[in-house]
């Protein structure tokens, strides 16, 4: 009896077989042999994907019984290969304009691609039409009509990353900062701004086959995602300034003025203690792949890097807030990564109640002297409770009185708030990031890790004095939402934005010398009740403006102020930094991608050429990728019609 049973339960194992899977990874390259970031690589067949890296190289894990991957990107012809026994498989994709003539399904039905302003959306959309067939000119995502069953539906090998939800994003408005003229607005204020989310969110944007709307262009985010070779300060001052003056590529009549801010860094093993309260938005709407299980692996990854020293505790919202760990110290790993992995989402999202909560947590736990910090994870749609964008503000200004800070990091598409993120950040004396793939993750919790979460100076603002015997106009190229009164450059009540350890920031004016005929400086008809009272100008010096620049230690209610004098001794574009080429690149780049109406002569091909020109070492690869994104939103854009199209 006791062999027949051995028996049987012998045959019962031999039919199980462990699941096997092979790790296949490699390099994409266009046809020049450049590498290519953001390269959408998926095992045929199925829905398991991923996306190449900055430097172009994938991994991933391929089931037993699938022979092929797929590689597809926006403007290239996408390619099967089948996996023969190399585990390594490096692929040349080939430029083709074809792939732009290939119809796109949005939440809103197929459209051409001028009319598409949202994210890439549902799947149950009506079966195409003839006349439908040139809508949107977009690859990368796009779904040929061979990808369709039978009743309109896309079948399960389309090449769709991440899964499409509906649009329902919002941005908050921005007015365009225009040319002021010196006689009467002699003085320009702004705080800085370290937020880099609007560069990755457009490159999402980009990379799913569509252009983004002109306000979620946010010029000087935009700019300052890349690292710059700016020299730190010398002295015991937490920050240096430093300028550049060269004529602007997209009008040799007007000058470009740079001006670098750098905050000294701080080795890691010298950074203050951390009491971080982890804020996870675990709600329905997070259920997407590129939300929550994107979330857990970030903050896995911001785990790895704590000290036993250094404290989290972690505080969940969906249809109400609570606390799902404790304050532990970052020794203990093992029960901070278990408590993250054990989340899931589900419910409506009150985050409002959420913050209030995280914020007690932190102040329960304050670290006198340490980096006390709210860490928020969300896509922004909060729906119960306080939740429009002025509730939003209201709270964080009140919670801000109490020395914690607030990092807002944001994931997912199709319903994202950014206008509510942006305000979080802004109000919360903190930075805000758009996190769209593991590799954005590594470089803002990893790669920039004191940036992120280490203040070296608060309230940090800048005014530029202009001299109108040099400087008829000028414009300052973004920061429209970080304008500044005169008056509140002065006010140590006046909130502004902060600086980490490692930073830096890059800000440009555009000015219009004095005497040039230009169309941009305005005029007013003279008063009639007043007589105008004459200005005597200095006309003897050389000095075109002074910058003063005011900051905070990151412990004191005072600020101190220094100041830079800029004489009017332009250089050569061409004998400028490759940093000052390159930050004006991506400053034209976002003018022509939101349709500036102070774009004047910029044009997809000059930003192009111009980052190339200044792509310099680029060892982590983000210079190149912005090339790739560039050259990929010129094939996107409504200006470039295809012969196809105008004989259709």
């Amino acid at each position: 009896m006791k062999q027949l049973l051995f028996i049987l339960i012998l045959a019962g194992l031999t039919g199980f077989k462990p699941t096997s899977s092979r790790h296949i990874s490699g390099t994409v390259y266009d046809d020049t042999r450049s590498v290519l970031p953001g390269v959408q690589v998926l095992v045929t067949g199925t829905r398991i994907a991923t996306q190449t890296d900055t430097k172009g190289h994938y991994a991933i894990d391929v089931p037993e019984g699938k022979t092929s991957l797929t590689f597809s990107f926006i403007g290239f012809e996408p390619q099967t290969i089948k996996i023969s026994k190399s585990n390594t498989i490096n692929v040349y994709l080939k430029a083709s304009f074809k792939t732009l003539n290939e119809v796109v399904v949005t939440g809103y039905g197929t459209q051409r691609k001028v009319n598409i302003t949202g994210s890439v959306a549902t799947i149950n959309q009506a079966p195409a039409s003839a006349n439908q067939k040139l809508a949107g000119k977009v690859a990368g995502i796009a779904v040929s009509k061979s990808k369709m069953s039978s009743n309109g539906y896309i079948t399960a090998d389309a090449r769709m990353m991440p899964p499409p939800t509906e649009n329902d994003e919002s941005y908050k408005g921005i007015n365009e900062n225009g040319f002021k003229t010196v006689d009467s607005e002699p003085l320009s204020t702004f705080s800085v701004d370290v937020d880099a989310a609007s560069y990755s969110n457009v490159r999402r944007f980009i990379n799913n086959g569509q252009l983004p709307p002109a306000d979620a262009v946010r010029i000087e985010e935009m700019i300052n995602y890349f690292h710059y070779n700016i020299p730190g300060p010398t002295n015991n001052e937490p920050v240096a300034i430093n300028t550049e003056l060269s004529s602007a590529p997209w009008n040799s009549k007007h000058r470009l003025l740079r001006i670098g801010l750098k905050a000294k860094t701080i080795a890691t093993d010298k950074l203050p203690a951390s009491n971080l309260v982890f804020l996870i938005d675990v709600s329905g709407s997070m259920n997407d792949v590129n939300k929550l299980p994107l979330v857990q692996s970030s903050l896995k990854m911001l785990v790895n890097q704590l000290r036993p020293l250094d404290r989290v505790a972690i505080v969940v919202y969906a249809g109400a807030a609570g606390v799902v760990l404790p304050a532990t110290t970052g020794d203990k790993k093992n029960t901070i990564n278990n408590a993250i992995d054990n989340l899931q989402a589900g419910g409506s999202t009150a985050g409002g109640a959420g913050i209030t909560l995280a914020y007690k947590i932190a102040q329960e736990n304050f670290m006198k002297g340490g980096n006390n910090r709210v860490m928020l994870a969300t896509d922004g749609d909060f729906n119960v409770g306080a939740s429009s964008d002025d509730d939003m503000e209201k709270l964080i200004e009140k919670e801000r009185e109490s020395g914690i800070s607030l990092s807002v990091l944001g994931f997912g598409m199709g319903n994202y708030k950014d206008s509510k993120m942006e305000t979080l950040a802004d109000k919360g004396n903190g930075n805000y990031a758009y996190i769209d793939n593991i590799t954005e993750a590594r470089k803002t919790l990893i790669s920039e890790f004191g940036g992120t979460l280490f203040t070296i100076a608060k309230d940090v603002k800048l005014q530029v004095e202009f001299n109108p015997a040099k400087v008829q106009a000028y414009r300052l190229l973004g920061y429209e939402n970080r304008a500044l009164n005169k008056e509140d450059f002065n006010n140590d009540k006046k909130d502004a934005g902060d600086m980490g350890s490692g930073h830096t920031v890059t800000a440009f004016y555009e000015i219009v010398p004095a005497g040039i005929k230009d169309d941009y400086s305005g005029s007013v008809d003279p008063l009639k009740y007043q007589k105008p009272k004459p200005v005597t100008y200095i006309s003897t010096t050389d000095e075109m403006l002074t910058i003063k620049f005011r900051y905070k230690q990151p412990t004191s209610s005072v600020s101190k102020v220094s100041q830079v004098i800029v004489k009017d001794t332009p250089i050569a574009l061409k004998a400028t930094s490759i940093d000052f080429r390159f930050a004006a690149a991506v400053a034209e780049f976002g003018m022509v991608l939101r349709d500036s109406q102070f774009k004047q002569h910029s044009s997809y091909d000059q930003a192009i050429q111009m980052a190339r020109a200044a792509k310099g070492e680029d060892t982590e690869g983000y210079r190149a990728e912005f090339i790739k994104l560039a050259e990929s939103a010129k094939l996107l854009s409504p200006g470039k019609v295809l012969a196809s199209d105008e004989e259709n």
